[in-house]
């Protein structure tokens, strides 16, 4: 049986420059901001687990049902050697995945990407025990800057999946798909999974929910910013709001302060002030449509092949060809 292998492309002194440099320019911003992947530390990764089971959160389970029934096709059309999962996680749903291009007969290695060094290896671990003739090979990195770490040639297929593409702003999408087309060789393809605009009741809900875990999942971002820059955040002065931005069709997580206050971030020797009512941006979660998604994966140079939705038109799965 193959041994896997991780091969670690970001250290912990790049996430700490990293975050250093998203604190300061988002929390000097007007409006201020940071972005979403400050929610992960070892507390963010649980509460999002829990947030995955909520009954009012249902992309998670609806993307992993529709997987589950359109895996077969996806890996007949594809008939890919290597799969390379861009922010793999726990790899739970590309099981399914795995398995039916498996079945096919011509898959040979797996390529899951992630952020998190510890959850790369076991996920990595996992998948090599449950498929023992499988390379797997991970990639420890951030998305938007991984894929020249990617292995070339030999009929690949890239999945992205979770939604995760709606966290990213149009100009940053346009950028990312560009980058992952570049990646590809022509044939290649891109299996991309998108929650779709629809009922805002649903869609907020699935971002407020009632037992507050997303709440908490939220104000998260800001024990990480204390305990990694020695900021002063007191969590429970900020409340956490999610609306639905209508014009930019997306979800908007934001945490606002419930009173004027003032904090530090010392390893920044940064002092951020919040007036009464002041937010600070902390997701965006766009939401697409059909038309929307195909148009922007033309403009990367992909060809969009095939569209599996749920009975609700929650979700969809997009696979693409690169042309």
């Amino acid at each position: 049986m193959p041994q896997p292998t991780v091969e670690v492309h970001l250290s912990a002194a790049d996430l700490d420059r990293a975050l250093r440099e998203d604190a300061r320019a988002g929390l000097t911003a007007d409006p201020k901001w940071l972005p979403p992947k400050w929610f992960y530390d070892a507390r963010g990764s649980e509460l999002f687990d829990k947030i995955t089971e909520l009954p009012e959160y249902y992309p998670t389970r609806t993307e992993r049902s529709l997987l589950q029934s359109v895996a077969p096709e996806v890996a007949r059309l594809t008939r890919p050697r290597t799969l390379v999962e861009l922010g793999s996680g726990s790899a739970i749903k590309t099981q399914l995945l795995l398995r039916a291009c498996n079945a096919s007969g011509t898959l040979v290695s797996y390529v899951p990407q992630d952020v998190s060094a510890s959850a790369l290896r076991k996920a990595a671990i996992e998948i090599s025990a449950a498929f023992p003739g499988l390379a797997v090979n991970g990639v420890v990195s951030d998305f938007t800057d991984t894929l020249h770490y990617l292995p070339g040639g030999g009929s690949r297929m890239i999945a992205f999946l979770g939604g995760t593409l709606g966290n990213l702003i149009p100009d940053e999408r346009a950028a990312f798909l560009g980058q992952v087309r570049a990646a590809l060789d022509e044939g290649e393809h891109l299996l991309l999974g998108v929650a779709l605009v629809t009922d805002p009741t649903v869609m907020v809900a699935a971002y407020d929910d009632r037992a507050g875990v997303t709440a908490e999942f939220n104000r998260n971002v800001l024990h990480v910013l204390n305990h990694q820059l020695g900021a002063d955040f007191a969590p429970e002065r900020f409340r956490h709001v999610a609306v639905w931005n209508d014009a930019d069709e997306w979800i908007e997580m934001r945490l606002e302060a419930t009173e004027e206050m003032s904090v530090k971030l010392r390893e920044l020797d940064l002092t951020v002030g919040f007036a009464d009512g002041e937010q600070l941006r902390t997701e965006i979660s766009a939401k697409f449509r059909i038309a929307g998604i195909e148009q922007e994966l033309a403009a990367a140079g992909f060809a969009p092949d095939h569209v599996w939705t749920d009975s609700f038109d929650r979700f969809a799965l997009v696979l693409a060809s690169a042309v």
